[in-house]
């Protein structure tokens, strides 16, 4: 089931053309995956009888991708998940997992992926919806091999927001008129050490021909119109899908 997307991008690219054929276009997408129609994954969240759909959601400081995480929310019923506000949520209920968080980050380290990867996982069984947007996450290669081997899964899709770092040096600062830590050295060794990391990440899916890059520059609206044909599309996929496993007895 995870690899049902599989054949997407192409058809995500015909799908902004104008001449595209509509009914021509949902039979493709119907075609590329029924061939094969995999067993449901059992037990956590994978036993409420809908298939978990999970994206993740990638960009710089400043790139815009919060914004666009709440008009897919909006426009398309998923769950937002920011990997940032449970930790800083952990850190506030002063349970012994979030003192060990503080702790680390007081000591400048790293919260081991395993941390939040376990706040992602109870966050996601806890929800009612099958749909995911995790933002922010994963930062780094050892993010997303501890995220696959707890979870059991990968994404079905992982938006990338690129963003020129003038542009997002110019947001962040901004947007946190005021702040003393937010100066244009301390942003754009934010941005390095983004780019170093997250990086790897971004070239591993895109060799799974998971990725799909947006151009994170223009208004808030031209950018959602370059995110929506990459949900109307999944989406389409996602609700065939469920027929498909209907009709076979679920």
């Amino acid at each position: 089931m995870w690899r049902r997307l599989s054949s997407l991008s192409p058809l995500i690219s015909a799908s902004t053309s104008s001449s595209l054929n509509q009914a021509a276009y949902k039979f493709k997408i119907w075609e590329s995956f029924t061939s094969n129609i995999p067993a449901q994954a059992k037990g956590g969240m994978f036993s409420k009888g809908k298939t978990p759909f999970i994206t993740f959601v990638l960009g710089g400081p400043g790139s815009g991708k919060g914004t666009q995480c709440t008009k897919i929310v909006n426009n398309y019923g998923f769950k937002h998940i920011s990997a940032g506000e449970l930790l800083r949520r952990e850190i506030a209920s002063n349970s012994e997992y979030g003192t060990m968080i503080l702790s680390t980050i007081k000591d400048g380290k790293i919260v081991p992926s395993e941390v939040t990867v376990k706040l992602i996982q109870k966050e996601m069984e806890s929800s009612d919806s099958h749909r995911f947007l995790i933002d922010g996450f994963p930062r780094t290669e050892e993010n997303r091999i501890a995220f696959e081997k707890i979870i059991g899964v990968e994404p079905d899709l992982v938006l990338f927001f690129d963003c020129p770092q003038e542009e997002m040096v110019k947001r962040v600062l901004n947007r946190n008129e005021g702040r003393v830590d937010d100066n244009i050295d301390t942003i754009k060794k934010r941005l390095m050490v983004f780019e170093a990391l997250n990086l790897p990440v971004i070239n591993y899916y895109s060799q799974r021909g998971k990725l799909y890059t947006i151009n994170a520059v223009g208004t808030v609206d031209e950018i959602f119109e370059q995110v929506r044909p990459v949900f109307a599309a999944a989406e389409m996929i996602d609700e065939a899908y469920a027929m498909i496993v209907e009709k076979n007895g679920g």
